[in-house]
C-alpha cells in the first residue's frame, strides 16, 4: 500500500520450527479477517507450514520451539548468522516450554525406555536465548495473534510497543471473571504476565503462566494465598514449572 506515493519496503520474513507442536506458527495463519493485510506487510520467504517457498535470504527470523538436539544447535546458529532480527516465538522458544519438564529426568534412561535399541539424539532442553542472542521474545502458548500484528507494526514502522507489565488478574477483572481461587482452582494469574486476554480463566481453567512472570511479582503474597486456599507446595511448584517461565521460583524455598 502506498503512502504519499512512497512504496514501503516489505521485509523478508522466515519462520522456523524446532522442538515444539507448531501451534504458535499456526497462530500466524489464523484470524482470517486480518491475514491478507498481515501478508501484504511482509514477504514470506521461508515458512514450511503455510508456503512451499524456501529461501535463505531473509531479514527477520521467527523461531518457534526449544532446542533439544545437537543438530538444532547448528541449525539455529546458521539462522542467527543470516537474520538481522531474531524473534523467539512462544514459550517453548522463550523459556523451554513443556518440553523442559524432561530435564528433571535422567535422559539416557528415558531415551532407552522409550526408543529401546534405537535411541534418538537428545539433550537437555534449552530456550533459544541460551544458544544464540535473541532480539525479541514473544511469550505465550500459543502466542496472541493480535500481539504479533502489533509487534510487526513495531518492527516495520517503528510504532512504539511495550509488553504489558501487569498480571493476568487485571485482564480477568476487565472481563468480570470470578476469581479462580474463589472457584477452588489454583491460578498463576496474580503473578503471570498479561497480554493474552485471559482466555484460560475465562474458559474456567486456572492460569498456568505460559507468558512468564509479570513485572515485580509478589511471590510471597501469592504463596500465602495458595496456602490459605489449601494448595500443597508440590501442586504449586508443578504449576510454576509447567511452562518454564518461572524457572528457579518455588514455594517453600527461601529466595
Amino acid at each position: 500500500m502506498r503512502y504519499l506515493s512512497i512504496e514501503p519496503t516489505k521485509p523478508k520474513v522466515a519462520v522456523f520450527d524446532f522442538t515444539s507442536c507448531e501451534g504458535c506458527e499456526l497462530q500466524l495463519a489464523n484470524k482470517e479477517e486480518t491475514l491478507v493485510d498481515f501478508l501484504k506487510a511482509v514477504e514470506i520467504v521461508n515458512f514450511r507450514e503455510v508456503s512451499s517457498a524456501k529461501s535463505d535470504d531473509y531479514e527477520i527470523a521467527f523461531i518457534e520451539g526449544a532446542v533439544s538436539r545437537s543438530d538444532e544447535i547448528e541449525r539455529l546458529k546458521k539462522i542467527r548468522e543470516k537474520a538481522r532480527v531474531l524473534v523467539a516465538l512462544g514459550c517453548c522458544a522463550c523459556y523451554g516450554g513443556v518440553n523442559k519438564l524432561k530435564n528433571a529426568f535422567d535422559l539416557s534412561t528415558a531415551n532407552r525406555e522409550i526408543y529401546g535399541n534405537y535411541p534418538k539424539d537428545s539433550m537437555p532442553v534449552r530456550a533459544i536465548k541460551d544458544v544464540v542472542p535473541v532480539d525479541m521474545e514473544i511469550p505465550g502458548c500459543p502466542v496472541n495473534k493480535e500481539e504479533i500484528e502489533r509487534i510487526i507494526q513495531h518492527l516495520l514502522l517503528d510504532i512504539n510497543y511495550n509488553f504489558p507489565v501487569y498480571p493476568v488478574c487485571v485482564e480477568c477483572k476487565q472481563k468480570f471473571n470470578v476469581c479462580m481461587f474463589e472457584k477452588g482452582q489454583l491460578c498463576l494469574g496474580p503473578i503471570a504476565r498479561a497480554g493474552c486476554s485471559a482466555p484460560c480463566p475465562t474458559g474456567g481453567l486456572g492460569c498456568y503462566g505460559c507468558r512468564g512472570p509479570a513485572a515485580d511479582p509478589n511471590y510471597d503474597e501469592f504463596f500465602e494465598i495458595a496456602r490459605r486456599r489449601g494448595f500443597a507446595e508440590q501442586e504449586v511448584n508443578e504449576r510454576l514449572s509447567f511452562f518454564g517461565g518461572f524457572n528457579g521460583i518455588a514455594m517453600g524455598v527461601q529466595k
